[in-house]
Order: structure tokens, then C-alpha cells, then sequence
């Protein structure tokens, strides 16, 4: 995950202020030139890095601060305040055309991923908000771009709009046509994009914006280019005057740095955060729920969120009364796990925990062919055996373990990692949950799916 470096270093840096108690401006001072160079190794650009440090500076030697109970608390909070202030304090929304339909128009450089993120971002409309989408070829000079946007458009039950190798001005002015004609309330269109900027690109681009005046000018950026993706960006709303950013490649190694940067170098929004390669793993950019990520404190919001999205309402009623009469089965835990799997990976998953990161799992078994194991041993089960796992003894596993493939030493781990969750379930379902945790549900009142506790994590 993106950031994770960061994430690290500035840890480390409030740990050693939290060791001191007291603080003194010195301490602050010393803390400030930990948080800078670390800012600048994930590539921050240095200017951004000097105003921010400067702001966090002079609210953190205030009075107020460093005669506060808890002036190394008083400092991280003030961090993570100046962070989503500099991701842009508050969630962009997309702009809805007041007459149907809003076009949006996706810019970029070549390699960026326009193509996908059209879909994507053409999927969750469609999903979250009942729209009912277009998408429309314009790059006619990439080999394969209209033939890739007709395969993701087809995973997704969005229809495509292509004229072939023609003027992409012309078919962007076709495809809203078509649009009003057809009953799409929302365009997007897949425009060109070249291996650096160019006035050729450009110009292009500022035909089709002329000819169709789209509502919205996306400009689509690589996270993992760093400042290239910035000085990519200003060039582009120099020329384009763009609306927004949707920020693509966060699940990956990123340092991070491009989407501290953007908004301040161009003033405009991220408003996407592209987070994996499957085509509904795209969210909302919240800079408020990012900076809590940055600094270890997690992203409880957006995990209520995704179980929210991923778990089926029906089943957590049976599964709640399940609970109430502590009848947690084999079935239920592998029906858990498969929802679980819908949410995306499990190292993204753990960012969003307070206090957790990926890093943390190092050397733990939880990629996808732990789980086709786990899975493969609870289907060599009989349903009988699902429900009652107590009467599983060694005859039975022997069975169990060859008709999945597996060892019996795997088999007894899943029983094993079965009674720690039908304990901690039962906890969970009894309202018996630790002071810490209850805080951080907060109003949601749980997560769905587990009686008003955490979904059934199957590790």
C-alpha cells in the first residue's frame, strides 16, 4: 500500500515525542526536521513539504501546546489536520450536469490507465448513484483502445459508443448525441494520451473540450511515477483547466508523494483514488480518512463501508440469530470468508484497522491460495460435518485432508482458527467487546454481518 513508508517514519517520530512527556520547542523543532525528511523520501514536492512543516511548526509551539496534558497528542493532531488540509480538507464530488447528460472527460498520459478507469468510474455511478452510463472510444491512435474499452464495458453491462478510427472530435460530439437519444445521463469519454505531453496531445484535447463543453475534465495520474505524476498534472490544467484527479495505482508501492503534492501545486481535487486492478475497486478520495491512514490510525469509515457493500443483508440477520443461540458453524464461517474476499485484499483491509499495516503480516498466510485451501477443506466436508464440527476426529480428517488436497496438520489449523473465531464471535454477539473497540465502532454500531461486531476474519 502506498504511503506505508511514511507511515512508518512519522510513527516513529511521535513515538519518540510521545517518550518525553513534556515538551520543549527544541523537541517540536527536532520532530518537524523527522517529519520534513521523510515527507521528501516520499517524494513530496519540497516546496509543498516547506510550507507544511512551517504550518505544523507554528501551531505546534504554541503555549497551548506544549503546556497541554498530552502535548505529543496535541502535535499528531495537529499533523493530521495540516495533512487533509493539504489533500484538500473535504470529498470532491463529481459534478452532475443540471440537464442529462453530464460528460465527463478523462484525460491523461499514455500508461496512466484512462481506459480502465473510464469503466471503473462509469461502473460505480452506475452502482452507487442509479446512473445509467455511456462510454465512448476517443482514442483512435493506441492499438487496441477501442477493442479494450468494449471488454471492460462488457464485464460491466456499460454499452460503448466507438466509430472506429475516425475524428475523435466527431465522436465525441456523436456520443453525447447518442446519449440524449438513448436515455444515458452520463458520458465518459476515453480520450488519447501520449508517452509525455505535447502540443499535438493538447491540442486534440481542447478541440474535444470546445465541441462537446464537458462537465467535468478528469485528469487520470499514475501514483507510482511520484513527481512526474505532479508536473504531469499542472501541464495538464495549464492547457485543459482540469476539474479534478482521479489518482490510480494506491494499492501498489507507491511512496505516496503525488497525491500530498497535487492538490497543492494545481488547486484541484483528488476526487478518485484507483485502488487495485479489479473494475470496482475505485473509491471516493476522503483526504480526511487518507491522512488517518498516513499516520497509522486507520480507516474505520471506509472498512464499514466495504462490509457494508459486501455483505449480504439477509444472511447477517440469520447469522445475528445464529449467534444469539451460539450456533456459528463451519457453513457460516466459510460463507463469511467468501464476503470477506469480496472486500479486496486483506493487506489493504488491515491498513484501514487502527494501529495496523500490511507489514505487520509479514510472513502471515493470507493471499488468495490460503483461502482456496481453507476453502477447498471445509467443501470436503459433508454438511453434516459443517454443522457439527465437534464430531470431526481423526478418521474423518484423514478423509477431509485427502479429498481437499491438503494435510491433516491443515486441517486441524482451520479447526483451530475456527474455535478462536467462534470465541471471539460469541464475545462480539454478547456486547462484550473491549473499551477500545466500542469507541471505535462509534455510532455505526458494528459492522454488518456479525451481530454488532468486526466481519468473521477467517486468520
Amino acid at each position: 500500500m502506498a504511503f506505508e513508508g511514511l507511515t512508518e517514519k512519522l510513527s516513529a517520530a511521535f513515538k519518540k515525542l510521545r517518550g518525553k512527556g513534556r515538551l520543549s520547542e527544541a523537541d517540536v523543532k527536532e520532530a518537524m526536521r523527522e517529519i520534513r525528511l521523510a515527507l521528501l523520501e516520499a517524494d513530496v514536492s519540497y516546496k509543498v513539504v516547506k510550507q507544511f512543516v512551517a504550518q505544523v511548526t507554528e501551531k505546534a509551539v504554541g503555549a497551548d501546546v506544549l503546556e497541554a496534558l498530552s502535548p505529543a497528542q496535541m502535535i499528531v493532531k495537529i499533523v493530521n489536520q495540516e495533512l487533509t488540509e493539504l489533500m484538500g480538507g473535504d470529498s470532491a464530488k463529481l459534478t452532475i450536469a443540471s440537464k442529462p447528460p453530464t460528460v465527463v472527460m478523462m484525460v491523461g498520459l499514455q500508461g496512466a490507465g484512462k481506459t480502465t478507469n473510464c469503466a471503473k468510474l462509469a461502473g460505480l455511478m452506475k452502482r452507487k448513484e442509479g446512473k445509467r452510463p455511456l462510454l465512448a472510444a476517443c482514442d483512435i491512435y493506441r492499438p487496441a483502445a477501442i477493442h479494450q474499452l468494449e471488454v471492460v464495458g462488457q464485464q460491466l453491462d456499460i454499452p460503448v459508443f466507438q466509430m472506429g478510427q475516425t475524428n475523435p472530435v466527431d465522436i465525441a460530439k456523436a456520443a453525447v448525441e447518442h446519449a440524449k437519444q438513448h436515455g444515458n445521463d452520463i458520458v465518459f469519454l476515453d480520450t488519447a494520451g501520449r508517452l509525455h505531453v505535447d502540443e499535438e496531445l493538447m491540442d486534440e484535447l481542447r478541440n474535444i473540450k470546445a465541441a462537446v463543453e464537458p462537465t467535468e475534465i478528469l485528469l487520470v495520474v499514475d501514483a507510482m511515477i511520484g513527481q512526474d505524476a505532479v508536473n504531469a498534472a499542472k501541464a495538464f490544467d495549464d492547457a485543459l483547466d482540469i476539474d479534478g484527479v482521479v489518482l490510480t495505482k494506491l494499492d501498489g508501492d507507491a511512496r505516496g508523494g503525488a497525491a500530498l503534492s497535487i492538490r497543492a501545486v494545481t488547486g484541484k481535487p483528488i476526487k478518485f483514488a484507483g485502488m487495485g486492478e479489479k473494475l470496482d475497486q475505485i473509491e471516493v478520495f476522503h483526504p480526511d480518512r487518507m491522512a488517518s491512514r498516513i499516520l497509522g490510525m486507520g480507516d474505520v469509515l471506509s472498512l464499514i463501508e466495504k462490509a457494508e457493500e459486501n455483505f449480504d443483508k439477509q444472511k447477517a440477520m440469520e447469522l445475528q440469530e445464529k449467534l444469539r443461540k451460539n450456533k456459528f458453524t463451519l457453513s457460516d464461517f466459510y460463507d463469511q470468508m467468501v464476503q470477506l474476499k469480496g472486500m479486496g485484499s486483506i493487506s489493504d483491509l488491515v491498513g484501514m484497522i487502527p494501529g495496523l499495516k500490511a507489514s505487520d503480516l509479514e510472513g502471515a498466510s493470507l493471499d488468495g491460495s490460503m483461502f482456496k485451501q481453507m476453502e477447498a477443506i471445509i467443501q470436503s466436508m459433508t454438511p453434516y460435518e459443517r454443522e457439527n464440527p465437534s464430531v470431526l476426529n481423526s478418521s474423518r480428517k484423514k478423509r477431509i485432508a485427502a479429498g481437499s488436497g491438503t494435510q491433516v496438520v491443515d486441517v486441524n489449523r482451520l479447526l483451530k482458527q475456527f474455535d478462536m473465531l467462534q470465541t471471539i464471535t460469541r464475545q462480539f454477539s454478547g456486547g462484550k467487546l473491549p473499551r477500545g473497540m466500542r469507541k471505535m465502532m462509534g455510532k455505526k454500531g458494528g459492522f454488518p454481518g456479525m451481530g454488532g461486531g468486526m466481519p468473521g476474519l477467517p486468520f
